[in-house]
């Protein structure tokens, strides 16, 4: 097992096995898929416990199964997850850790039954989630949110549990700030340039200053809340409910990928059942085969030596073609999985400059007019790219400076919406006039972030400023909006389901949010650790559905399978 030190991971100590204990008729609840592994969790405070993540890795495996207690305590691995061989088991339950062996043998006849014991932790620091957190520390509500920038590039474990002053913190994010977003500890990626908007807002009068006033605000919060004045926190750390009910309901399948730098921002499944990756901060797309674990990784070429490399959007084409967002490289990248070649696009020299930052892309719906949607962060703008003549077609929705314009999606038209995250609307183009509408959400300041059309026409997208799951009707040209459950959920992405029900993920959380629009039933399933998770997917050719996501910072691919 993979253990990063600014992860928040919950590492056990080890279990109980006590197989007189535990009926396997009591657990096997299905004839046609015995339990391979089976057991009920306890601890002196609570007894039986519920929503209880246990997690099962066979040695030198880089796959681990991960099934929830329900409310008897009871966790049940089917036989079909787990095959042969002595198996490490962790959990996560917040504030407890286990007693006893970590370890257990699975027999190729009879299934394993091991009951696990749990006791109050020592360390209730290393357990807590981004979201936690930012709950526990003091301050107000603009002064939590301001958190929320700290986690593109690791958790909140690492400025909370640091012990830099007001002035030390000041530095540090000066130097955090020449870094790109794609950026993690293990592989830091300085920038060449600001993006034109942040420098057109430093170049104005007093820029400079506002800039600087807003570090030293940032740094005297920081240095507020972390370790600086002493050994402990003057505040009490907060902890979130297990799952429960509908939440416990689900087994998640975790794949480890070849290196700790990888970080799967997106992933997605063909038609064949393969799960494609790409990597935020390297020059890969991946492919993994999840019947084995195996992975192949396809190197995506270097257009501009010397910019940062690293990808953000993966998306199919009509015909399973995957486009890529090639960021600072200037371009986008379209591979075909027959051939297995690239073919790339760059922007003409004199709009490719060092701050150009290409991340998204759809290409859905070009059969329609033959025109690829792309964005660019770099200054802002949306694009359409004929793939035929190599030329882009420039859309500007705002005056400079502009507002960041994020994600661009497609509709069966071939009409490309975006998202405002700089502020709070839903823009339209018009693939055939250009005709630019903008509509408001009804949450100010929302900003809307990465989303998603469904085939009823209904753009689902997430609300990350405004913690909420956002519908736009672009029919009616009416939204409807949800908070998700765990509070500080800030939702990165949204996508719907073939039977409308709508699925969202968070930096901050750990957890999957899963929207009955039709009931307003919200579900969260938790993770079996710290999951940065950016761009969400659902396999619909399964019966329940399977959600699927990248661990940014984890690197690794999760799938979650609901019982229901």
């Amino acid at each position: 097992m993979r253990i990063r030190p600014f992860a928040l991971l919950f590492v056990v100590a080890g279990i109980a096995i006590c197989s007189s204990q535990v009926s396997r008729s009591q657990i096997r609840n299905s004839a046609e898929d015995p339990a391979a592994l089976s057991g009920h969790v306890n601890s002196a405070e609570e007894g039986p416990m519920e929503g209880v993540l246990v997690t099962a890795k066979k040695m030198g495996s880089t796959i681990a199964v991960t099934v929830v207690t329900n409310a008897e305590g009871t966790y049940r691995f089917p036989s079909s997850k787990l095959e042969p061989g002595q198996y490490v088991i962790t959990v996560r339950a917040v504030g407890y850790d286990l007693d006893g062996s970590n370890t257990v043998d699975i027999g190729a006849q009879k299934g394993a039954v091991a009951d696990l014991r749990l006791r109050k932790t020592k360390n209730l620091s290393m357990q807590l989630t981004n979201a936690e957190w930012i709950e526990s520390v003091p301050g107000t509500p603009e002064e939590k949110s301001s958190l929320r920038n700290c986690v593109t590039c690791h958790t909140l474990q690492r400025p909370i549990r640091s012990t830099h002053d007001a002035d030390e913190f000041v530095g540090v994010q000066k130097r955090m700030a020449n870094y790109v977003n794609q950026s993690i500890p293990e592989a830091p990626q300085t920038r060449l340039a600001d993006r034109l908007a942040v420098q057109q807002d430093v170049g104005e009068e007093g820029g400079q200053q506002r800039q600087q006033q807003s570090l030293q605000k940032m740094a005297q919060f920081l240095s507020s809340i972390n370790l600086s004045k002493g050994p402990e926190w003057t505040y009490p750390l907060k902890t979130f409910p297990r799952p429960s009910g509908k939440a416990t309901r689900a087994i998640i399948t975790e794949y480890d990928l070849p290196k700790p730098t990888r970080q799967p921002h997106d992933v997605i499944v063909d038609s064949d059942g393969m799960v494609w990756y790409i990597s935020f901060g390297e020059q890969i797309i991946g492919k993994l085969d999840p019947r084995t674990g195996k992975t192949t990784e396809f190197p995506v070429p270097v257009l501009k030596p010397g910019s940062p490399i690293g990808e953000l959007a993966l998306r199919p084409d009509q015909d399973g073609n995957l486009w890529v967002g090639m960021m600072y490289q200037g371009a986008v990248a379209k591979f075909d999985r027959k051939t297995e070649k690239f073919q790339t696009f760059s922007l003409p020299p004199e709009d490719n400059k060092d701050y150009t930052q290409i991340n998204q892309v759809d290409a859905m719906h070009s059969k329609v007019d033959g025109k690829v949607w792309v964005q660019d962060a770099g200054e802002y703008s949306l694009r359409q790219l004929d793939p035929v003549s190599g030329k882009f077609q420039v859309f500007r929705p705002f005056p400079a400076p502009s507002p960041n314009v994020y994600d661009i999606i497609s509709d069966s038209q071939n009409n490309g919406y975006f998202t405002v995250f700089g502020a709070d609307q839903i823009g339209k183009i018009d693939a055939k006039t250009g005709k630019i509408t903008l509509y408001k959400t009804p949450t100010p300041n929302s900003a809307p972030r990465r989303g998603s059309m469904d085939s009823r026409g209904h753009l689902w997208f997430a609300e990350y400023r405004g913690n909420r799951i956002g519908m736009f009707d672009t029919e009616t040209q009416r939204f409807q909006e949800w908070v998700p459950p765990t509070p500080w959920a800030q939702p990165y992405d949204v996508v719907a389901d073939k039977n409308g029900e709508a699925w969202a993920g968070s930096l901050f959380t750990d957890r999957v949010t899963r929207l009955d629009p039709k009931t307003n039933q919200m579900t969260d399933y938790l993770l079996p650790r710290s999951t940065n998770i950016r761009r969400v997917f659902v396999d619909n050719s399964t019966t329940p559905v399977t959600f699927w996501v990248g661990n940014d910072h984890g690197a690794s691919i999760i799938k979650l399978e609901p019982l229901d």
